[in-house]
């Protein structure tokens, strides 16, 4: 009998909406498995976003996903706003991806709990 077995909280499942902190949970504990999509605008992208995102703009955001991830990866999706990330939510969804994620309130919600980010404005001179 292990006495260490509940010492360490396993994060929640991927939730079709899910808050930053739930995401923020997944990275802490180590979750390899996930993917984190920033569909705005590559500019955007360069000044600021979540620590580990990658950019893939609405324009090409299911070719691209297509060719790179599996279609039963987790992934969490954000755009400039909540409608955004919806409609990249559900393209995604309707292109064959079992496990997508909204990202509730996007990088800015990221930001108001101070969690890590990459980019331009990042960058501390």
């Amino acid at each position: 009998m292990s006495v260490f077995l509940n010492l360490i909280p396993i994060p929640a499942p991927l939730k079709a909406q899910s808050r930053v902190y739930d995401l923020k949970e997944r990275l802490d504990w180590g979750e390899p498995a996930l993917t984190i999509i920033d569909v705005r605008d590559r500019h955007l992208f360069k000044v600021s976003h979540i620590l580990g995102a990658v950019s893939l703009p609405m324009n090409e955001l299911v070719a691209r996903a297509l060719v790179n991830f599996e279609l039963t990866r987790d992934i969490y999706v954000y755009g400039s706003t909540q409608e955004q990330t919806a409609i990249a939510a559900a393209q995604l969804r309707s292109a064959g991806f079992q496990n997508v994620a909204e990202l509730i309130g996007g990088l800015g919600a990221w930001k108001a709990f101070d969690y890590p980010i990459e980019g331009n404005s990042a960058i501390v001179a």
